[in-house]
């Protein structure tokens, strides 16, 4: 296959390349003002740094290879003494990814088929000035509205969000793992998203909610297309202030040269073929020695969350939930048509419907186990809804989803 690679000096003006086939959703930057754009160029020039390669992906996204030590992360005022982690002291006992009815690896990324991080960088997506532009506000880029952020789904009502969950608690939790199938799902608003992911959460200060979140999402608010794209999140005070999406905020400690956080996953599952059922693997877990929290993506080690970013995640978390959420913004008495997972209802069974398998936690021993037991959530189960189970291969397992707006769900 053809390489292209592209070099550039990222404290100028980013380049805006269209995706192939996604529609652009930018915000018109002829109409920001003067004290925006050059709050818009102060962002910029915090989260794009200088690039030891730069790498044109089909999709229009530009990724640069940043040197590990010069990333986002190491501009946040606790982390500017950090010595690096280069790979966890621990790992949880039974890591191994299980083998089941679907692709043995974890999805690629698109990126990745016209070219390669040298060693000792790490792939950033670019950001650029209508990615910023889009923001609801300049403060607000690249996070979660906390307006619209129940405290944890199963305890509080959705305002806006809908949830089709399983979720365990009752115990101290150091880690989760999942299998999730990846899809398109439609996305009817542009500040509409669809995400499938997992949540590991403390609870224990209602006021400051600390999780970290892991998964698959169409977002075209934050990304400007429609296209389905790996992502993390994190917050230590209920999404107030801290934390963000991906590295548009300091704080994760990225240091795998192969995958991009935030950048556009393919292949994606197919429906109705059982031998086209695509999957992310996630493994989130606690290190035993430092207590950071550290994630893999099918084989990959990504990085970590430093311990000193949290509060209350800096022992352990309280809550794991796995599953599907929506926006809904619709204003007219009708509910959206967005998606969830892949657009149908987990009646319909594999090779058609969204889930999640061998769902484990890591318990106080460093173990990775099956929990003892999930729950549903669900607040809509005419729009969207979910079935758990167990098998021999399958493990602790979810279906779940559904289509939005139908003829049970006007």
């Amino acid at each position: 296959m053809e390489k292209l690679f592209f070099c550039f000096f990222l404290f100028s003006v980013p380049i805006i390349i269209k995706a192939s086939r996604d529609p652009f959703i930018g915000a018109p930057i002829s109409n920001a003002s003067s004290t925006q754009k050059l709050e818009v160029e102060k962002i910029l020039k915090n989260l794009n740094k200088l690039a030891v390669k730069s790498i044109q992906s089909p999709d229009g996204d530009i990724i640069d290879c940043v040197d590990v030590l010069k990333q986002p992360a190491f501009d946040h005022p606790k982390l500017k003494d950090h010595k690096i982690q280069m790979r966890p002291s621990s790992y949880p006992e039974g890591i191994i990814f299980e083998q089941s009815d679907e692709s043995s690896e974890s999805i690629p990324q698109l990126w990745q088929q016209n070219g390669t991080c040298p060693e000792g960088t790490v792939p950033i997506r670019r950001t650029r000035e209508e990615d910023i532009l889009r923001a609801s506000s300049l403060q607000r880029f690249g996070k979660k509205n906390p307006k619209n952020i129940p405290m944890a789904p199963q305890v509080v009502g959705n305002a806006g969000h809908e949830y089709a969950i399983a979720y365990t608690k009752g115990d101290r939790y150091y880690g989760a793992q999942a299998h999730m199938n990846a899809w398109k799902p439609n996305v009817q608003q542009r500040d509409e998203f669809s995400i499938s992911q997992l949540w590991v959460i403390n609870i224990d200060d209602s006021n400051n909610l600390n999780t970290i979140e892991a998964g698959w999402t169409v977002n075209p608010d934050l990304y400007g297309d429609y296209r389905t794209r790996l992502f993390t999140y994190w917050t230590s005070d209920s999404y107030r202030d801290t934390g963000c999406y991906n590295l548009l905020c300091s704080g994760f400690v990225q240091l795998n040269a192969g995958v991009s956080v935030g950048a556009t996953i393919w292949p994606l599952s197919f429906f109705g073929n059982t031998k086209s059922q695509f999957v992310i693997k996630i493994l989130i877990w606690k290190d035993k020695l430092n207590g950071d929290w550290w994630m893999q993506y099918g084989d990959k080690v990504m990085g970590y969350w430093p311990s000193s970013i949290f509060t209350h995640l800096s022992g352990s978390a309280s809550l794991i939930e796995w599953g599907g959420e929506i926006t809904n913004s619709e204003s007219n008495g009708q509910h959206t048509r967005t998606q969830m997972g892949s657009g149908h209802f987990p009646s319909e069974g594999f090779g058609k419907a969204s889930y999640f398998n061998n769902i484990k936690i890591v318990n106080g021993n460093n173990q990775i186990v099956p929990p003892r037991y999930i729950d549903p959530y669900i607040d809509n189960s005419n729009c969207y809804s979910l079935q758990t189970g167990s098998s021999h291969n399958w493990g602790t397992f979810i279906y779940y989803g559904g289509p939005g707006r139908n003829p049970s769900c006007p």
